[in-house]
């Protein structure tokens, strides 16, 4: 080589991929601690709505007694159990490891996982206004209980299984949350079972109540609230 031709150091070569390297790396810090907060969140409406339905649920128990799971049907039953607990699962994967869920990630902006969490905390909100309307006649199945009342008032004036319609939005909240589609996916399965299993559910309730149930099914929505004028 010509001594008249500066030596080039390594250094400077490798200056430019160092760079790179370094801000790679802080972009990947920035993203895991974005991940981990969108997880605490999360993980706050999670709890805090399992333990809104689980208070009232048990408070329904004591003071109604045990419900008969019969009506229920053994098909709808194991569907409903398993898609319910494939939805469970896969929440509280994301919650334990996210990478565990990696494989239904989806791309979203910040901002749509935002949307998520307001809506979540709104839900929540709505959970123990619906559980705190309901009262003692909350049951895991078709079944009415021996001392069940016709509840028409908080959301209920309004929609006839509110709890179904919410809690199908908790959990696409969720999804929205940890940028799941297969969160969002089982959530829309159960509320399908449900949506089959609610003509058994509301005959049940015909038969209970009769000729006032008739009327609140025709001046109420069953899942969403009725726009229309009453008939």
């Amino acid at each position: 080589m010509s001594d008249n031709v500066p030596a080039v150091s390594p250094t400077v070569l490798l200056a430019p991929v160092a760079a790179l390297a370094q801000l790679s790396s802080e972009r990947g810090m920035a993203g895991d601690q974005s991940e981990t907060l969108f997880r605490v969140v999360a993980a706050a409406l999670f709890c805090t709505a399992l333990g809104i339905s689980a208070h009232f649920r048990r408070k329904a128990d004591r003071a109604g007694g045990s419900v008969s799971w019969e009506g229920e049907g053994v098909p709808m039953l194991v569907a409903l159990r398993l898609s319910g607990l494939a939805l469970w699962a896969a929440v509280v994967a994301y919650l334990v490891n996210p990478r565990w869920m990696q494989w239904a990630q989806l791309a979203l902006p910040p901002w749509a996982r935002w949307v998520g969490a307001v809506i979540g905390v709104a839900t929540v909100a709505l959970l123990y206004w619906l559980f705190s309307s309901l009262g003692k006649n909350i049951t895991p199945t078709v079944a009415t209980r021996a001392e069940h009342t016709l509840v028409t008032h908080g959301p209920y004036r309004w929609v006839r299984h509110p709890l179904y319609s919410v809690g199908t939005l908790f959990f696409l909240a969720l999804s929205l949350l940890a940028a799941n589609w297969f969160i969002a996916v089982a959530s829309i399965c159960v509320l399908q079972l449900l949506a089959l299993r609610l003509p058994k559910e509301e005959a049940r309730l015909v038969e209970h109540f009769g000729d006032a149930y008739r009327a609140y099914m025709a001046r109420s929505g069953r899942l969403l609230p009725r726009f229309r004028g009453r008939r």
